[in-house]
C-alpha cells in the first residue's frame, strides 16, 4: 500500500506535473492540499483517465482546498474537522480504504492574520489531535498525512531559512506537533531516516537550487500502521520540474 501526500498549490496550474507523478510513483492514495479551487472546479477527469477516482473538497474564493486521488476503494469519512462548527476553511478530509482510515491536512500556516490567526492554527492542531485520539482509543488503524506547516525540530529546516518567531517553528507549534507523537503517532520519515536533512518544500527562487528547504509535510502513523512501514521518502522529482509547485511529494509505503 503506497500513501502520498503533496501541497500543489494550485491544483488546475500542477496538473501535467501530477499526471507524471502518478505514473512514475503509482501511488494508491493521494492527498492534495492547496488546491485554489471550488469543488466544481477540480480537474477529476484528468485523473479518472489514469484509472483514480477523486473526492475534492474546494472552497469558495479559491483558497485552500484538499482531495484524495484513489486507484483503489474508498468511503468517505468526513470533510471537514471536527470541534468548530463554524470553521469554513477546506482543510480535511478523511477516507476508509484497505482497512484503515487516512487523513489528508492543511494545517493552518499561523503568519497571517494577527495573533487570532496563530491561535486558530493552534486550535486547529488541539481539534486534530482529539480526533486522532479517538481514533486510537477505537484501535482503528490510522493514518494522518499533509501539510502541517510545522518543523518539528531544528533539523527540518535550513540554517538561517526561518527566524524563531516564525508560526511554522515557534515553540508551541513544535509543542501541539509533540502531543500528537505523545499520543503514540509515529512520523513515518524520521522512523526511517532519523538524522538526515529531508526537505519537502523550498521557496521560489534560488532555495531548491541552495537546498534551504524546510520539512513541513509529514505523515503520522497509529501503532499498528508503524509495524508495517516499509518505507518513507521524499521525491524531488516534480520540485525540479518547469513551473513547479514550491511543495514536493511525501510518499509512505506500508506492507
Amino acid at each position: 500500500m503506497k500513501l502520498a501526500s503533496f501541497n500543489v498549490n494550485s491544483v488546475r496550474k500542477r496538473v501535467p506535473h501530477l499526471l507524471r507523478f502518478l505514473q512514475r510513483a503509482e501511488p494508491d492514495l493521494v492527498f492534495l492540499q492547496e488546491l485554489k479551487c471550488q469543488t466544481a472546479e477540480m480537474p477529476a477527469l484528468e485523473f479518472e483517465a489514469l484509472g483514480y477516482r477523486c473526492h475534492a473538497v474546494g472552497q469558495t474564493g479559491g483558497r485552500n482546498g484538499v482531495a484524495v486521488l484513489a486507484r483503489i476503494p474508498f468511503e468517505l469519512v468526513a470533510d471537514r474537522l471536527p470541534g468548530e462548527a463554524d470553521d469554513a476553511q477546506a482543510r480535511y478530509i478523511e477516507v476508509a480504504a484497505a482497512g484503515m482510515n487516512v487523513a489528508g491536512i492543511y494545517l493552518p500556516n499561523g503568519n497571517s492574520g494577527g495573533e487570532e490567526g496563530y491561535a486558530y492554527k493552534l486550535r486547529w492542531m488541539e481539534r486534530l489531535r482529539v480526533l486522532a485520539q479517538e481514533r486510537l482509543d477505537s484501535f482503528t488503524p490510522f493514518a494522518v498525512l499533509g501539510d502541517f506547516n510545522v518543523c518539528p525540530t531544528e533539523l527540518d529546516l535550513a540554517e538561517g531559512t526561518l527566524p524563531p518567531t516564525d508560526a511554522l517553528c515557534r515553540p508551541e507549534s513544535r509543542a501541539a506537533w509533540r502531543a500528537l507523537e505523545f499520543l503514540g503517532l509515529t512520523d513515518a520519515l524520521r522512523a526511517l531516516h532519523p538524522r538526515e536533512a529531508m526537505y519537502t518544500y523550498w521557496d521560489y527562487g534560488p532555495a531548491f537550487e541552495q537546498n534551504r528547504g524546510l520539512r513541513i509535510d509529514h505523515a503520522l502513523l497509529s501503532p499498528d500502521l508503524a509495524e508495517r512501514l516499509h518505507d518513507c521518502h521524499v521525491d524531488t522529482s516534480p520540485r525540479s520540474e518547469e513551473q513547479p509547485s514550491d511543495h514536493t511529494p511525501l510518499l509512505v509505503e506500508i506492507q
